[in-house]
């Protein structure tokens, strides 16, 4: 079974060649360049043929010769070039099905004879095909092209069994994928998924006809959550655009949720996948440095997340509470929130595939702090007081080395400012630098945000 992915980039390509953005000119200068999306099956299957489909064909080593079923989503031109067929009839007889929605179709047929060796299939969301030995269902899309019937479907995504068991989602171009898709999908354990993310963090871009990087992970956790994709499912991101960090943090962040991004040409070897992070993670930083949604960015193709805030509430405060009121609205809606200090239990808790999301271990020792009321060095029972405060501290390490579940923990990095005018400061400042290195010596995966980039330490 042979999967060449022909192109991975969106209608325009990356790097887009009018724009001079920094996603396009860090892709310029590594000299990767990205055609429309595209897939090869055997040598015989085509997901979709737009204009540069061809001859990205030709600068991947390969021919088009042999296909004989092209499967297309939808009209837009950068997924079906009619030209593309009408050139295969200048030069072979062999029959060729095209199948696609309604309008596609009718769209394609009019750039052929009447006479051509081609086998029209105007196909709906639901049916069932069996076309040149692969079983092929047809799923639902999140999107329209203002080209069809109002009572067809526009887009659709396809559902591919290979004559040898190999099963490929080709879900290109969608916006959240239907309910009906997702349910369609449960238990068929992809061997291959291609799944869009056209527009990185622009989420206002996006909308519902496409997906941005927050909603691919969503994406990829409901398809987890069906058994759709599964811990050997190769999951690749394509039809990508320069809305998207440059490739190297594009992968960085796609590996997080279990994806990978590949080259144009690649060639898929089923069974390759790419593990989700697993184990400890500590993400430090100064204030506003990105650590809160790099933290939530590794969870975010978990299927349960417990999203532990240590702050509390504070009655009075409006500025406080205006904060929380973000944070919580930013959360996903199946994440549970957990306002407690108490993380030992958390942490020693058995409570399968739900990871943990603990944000901050700096307003968790505020809080011991102030439970045990040792702000003050020059108090008379300050000594006692510490005391307890390094017990909590010492059975929160325990707890942190012997977790087996998967928990991600957001820390204040305060020691590189100026030095605090206080007393109490000063002991603050000392304690959350011993607190944060003795959990980072504990943790496999450790990193530090800057400015909203992110580095691994």
């Amino acid at each position: 079974m042979s999967v060449r992915l022909l192109g991975t980039g969106a209608a325009d390509g990356w790097p887009q060649a009018f724009c001079r953005c920094a996603s396009c000119g860090a892709e310029r200068a590594a000299g990767r360049v990205r055609g429309q999306t595209a897939a090869l099956l055997d040598g015989t299957v085509l997901l979709d043929c737009g204009p540069s489909t061809p001859e990205a064909a030709t600068r991947a080593g390969v021919d088009l010769a042999g296909v004989r079923l092209l499967l297309v989503t939808h009209q837009h031109s950068d997924h079906l070039s009619p030209a593309a067929l009408m050139h295969r009839g200048w030069v072979t007889a062999a029959p060729l099905t095209v199948a696609g929605p309604p309008d596609a179709i009718a769209a394609a047929r009019a750039w052929l004879p009447e006479d051509a060796p081609v086998t029209w299939l105007p196909v709906a969301p639901g049916e069932r095909h069996h076309l040149v030995g692969y079983d092929v269902r047809v799923l639902a899309a999140a999107h329209t092209t203002g080209l069809g019937a109002a009572d067809a479907a526009e887009a659709i995504l396809w559902d591919v069994t290979t004559p040898d068991g190999t099963r490929v989602l080709h879900a290109t171009d969608t916006g959240p994928l239907p309910a009906t898709t997702v349910a369609a999908a449960r238990d068929a354990a992809y061997d291959v998924v291609l799944l869009e993310e056209t527009f990185g963090d622009r989420g206002d871009l996006a909308g519902e006809q496409h997906l941005g990087l927050a909603a691919f992970a969503e994406q990829v956790r409901r398809l987890r959550e069906v058994g759709a994709v599964t811990d050997t499912t190769d999951v690749v991101a394509v039809h990508l655009s320069h809305h998207n960090p440059p490739t190297p943090e594009l992968a960085r962040r796609l590996a997080a949720v279990g994806a990978r991004v590949v080259d144009d040409g690649t060639e898929l070897v089923p069974g390759t996948v790419t593990p989700r992070p697993g184990g400890r993670t500590l993400v430090l930083g100064g204030a506003r440095s990105g650590k809160s949604v790099e933290a939530e960015r590794l969870v975010a193709g978990e299927p349960r997340v417990a999203y532990v805030a240590t702050s509390g509430r504070r009655d009075g405060d409006a500025e406080w509470a205006e904060r929380v009121a973000l944070h919580v609205e930013r959360r996903p809606a199946h994440w549970r929130t957990v306002e407690t200090l108490d993380l030992v239990a958390l942490l020693t808790a058995d409570v399968p595939d739900e990871a943990l999301l603990v944000d901050c271990l700096t307003l968790w020792l505020t809080g011991v702090i102030d439970r045990y009321g040792a702000w003050e060095p020059s108090a008379p029972d300050h000594a006692a007081a510490w005391s307890a405060v390094e017990t909590e501290v010492a059975a929160l390490l325990d707890a942190w080395r012997g977790t087996s579940r998967r928990v991600v923990a957001v820390s204040n990095e305060v020691g590189q400012g100026i030095v605090p005018a206080t007393a109490s400061g000063r002991l603050f400042r000392d304690a959350m630098g011993r607190l944060n290195a003795a959990v980072a010596a504990a943790t496999e995966d450790v990193r530090w945000c800057v400015a909203g980039r992110v580095v691994t330490l």
